[in-house]
């Protein structure tokens, strides 16, 4: 685990992807985008079928190994809005286990940001609102201990944020190899999560959307072992 400071508070990045607040035995997650493969599997392009138990796996080894209390997933958690209703059996046992032993809280992103409400009969409506993703609690973001969490970074916003959306990646050329590795994104005042999905691709972490999104200057941050590698970001 290793350790850092971030607006006062003491946060751990976690080599996986993950951030876990020690203060709070909190663990924040970004971009699991789960049944990801069966949504392109709709649309004639087969991938292995094993997405979310992979994710959702890793996801509960973390909270076993850190003795998380809260879970924060912030955003894209389905790759869409039918997610939840895809997800195979292993998996659903699996992710109901974990919102019903912690205090999870799903925040909402592009991805999922609303599912269909069923009827009586069970049958989903042609209107949308607000999910009930296997247990925890949805909200569009949420304010902790004076730090904001979203999906997607508010340039303008001044408080302490956190938040997910853009996968980034560091790629560095290392020994006349290119090498690429998720990261953190941050500034004095945000955090950008990197994706945690098994099934996810990355964005440069120096890419013009994520410098705008990040509001300032911004570097990566790499935890390697029990070191957090710092590297200035420029926009690509």
């Amino acid at each position: 685990m290793v350790r850092f400071s971030f607006c006062g508070r003491m946060l751990v990045a976690l080599p996986q992807g993950a951030l876990f607040w020690p203060d709070r035995r909190a663990l924040l997650v970004a971009d699991l985008h789960l049944e990801k493969a069966s949504w392109f599997a709709r649309l004639g392009q087969l991938l292995p079928p094993y997405d979310s138990i992979a994710t959702l796996t890793d996801l509960a080894g973390l909270i076993d190994g850190t003795g998380a209390q809260e879970v924060w997933c912030l955003g894209d958690s389905f790759h869409d809005r039918d997610g939840c209703e895809r997800l195979p059996e292993r998996a659903r046992t699996l992710l109901t286990g974990l919102t019903a032993r912690t205090r999870w809280t799903w925040i909402v992103g592009n991805h999922d940001p609303l599912t269909k409400p069923m009827d009586a009969a069970g049958i989903a409506s042609g209107a949308s609102s607000p999910p009930d993703i296997c247990g925890g609690e949805v909200v569009a973001e949420a304010v902790v201990d004076g730090m904001v969490l979203r999906h997607e970074a508010e340039p303008e916003e001044a408080r302490p944020e956190l938040s997910g959306h853009f996968h980034p990646k560091l790629r560095i050329s290392h020994r006349g190899r290119l090498v690429s590795r998720r990261c953190f994104v941050a500034t004095p005042h945000k955090l950008i999560l990197p994706a945690f999905g098994a099934l996810t691709g990355g964005l440069d972490a120096g890419h013009p959307e994520i410098v705008r999104a990040a509001g300032g200057p911004a570097e990566a941050l790499v935890p390697v072992a029990d070191r957090l590698l710092r590297f200035p970001l420029r926009a690509a």
